[in-house]
């Protein structure tokens, strides 16, 4: 079993933008907060990913390869819209910020993560970092494929 361990960030500026990005197109077939099962496509590669229950800013995740016409079919089983980002990777020392910007149902919204080692890991903070939203579900992707950013700014309004 394989533990992730992530704090997530919203995103201020443009100074992440760097290096060339990477499509990522997923959509949830389980959303249950005990489990949520995911399939993903990066570039031309399928992936299965399976992931516990977050506690605190940590879950158990199991992620499998699996054929890219697979993974297409797959995409068409899932519910809720299809969540379409640009990752770009940022390197931190021996770390990497992950900062996804949404496009789709999700556009305008602008999210890094930090995968740590331990709960307690240091790293340093770049100054494109804004709020903390580890601990908020809203950020969680499977609930923005059921409760789009987009609709955020709507009811906002």
């Amino acid at each position: 079993m394989a533990d992730e361990i992530e704090r997530k960030f919203l995103v201020t500026g443009d100074g992440w933008r760097q290096g060339q990005p990477q499509r990522l197109v997923q959509g949830y077939l389980n959303r249950d907060p005990e489990r949520c099962v995911r399939v993903r496509i990066a570039d031309d590669s399928g992936f299965l990913t399976v992931k516990g229950k977050t506690i605190g800013i940590r879950r158990a995740e199991f992620e499998y390869s699996i054929p890219l016409a697979d993974a297409e079919h797959l995409l068409t089983l899932c519910d809720g819209p299809i969540i379409d980002k640009q990752r770009y990777r940022i390197p931190a020392g021996e770390l990497c910020w992950e900062v996804d910007e949404f496009t789709g149902a999700n556009a305008g919204l602008v999210v890094a993560e930090i995968e740590l080692s331990s709960e307690h890991q240091s790293f340093l903070r770049p100054e494109w970092l804004g709020t903390e939203v580890s601990n908020d579900a809203r950020y969680y992707n499977s609930n923005l494929s059921k409760h789009p950013f987009s609709e955020w700014q709507a009811e906002q309004d």
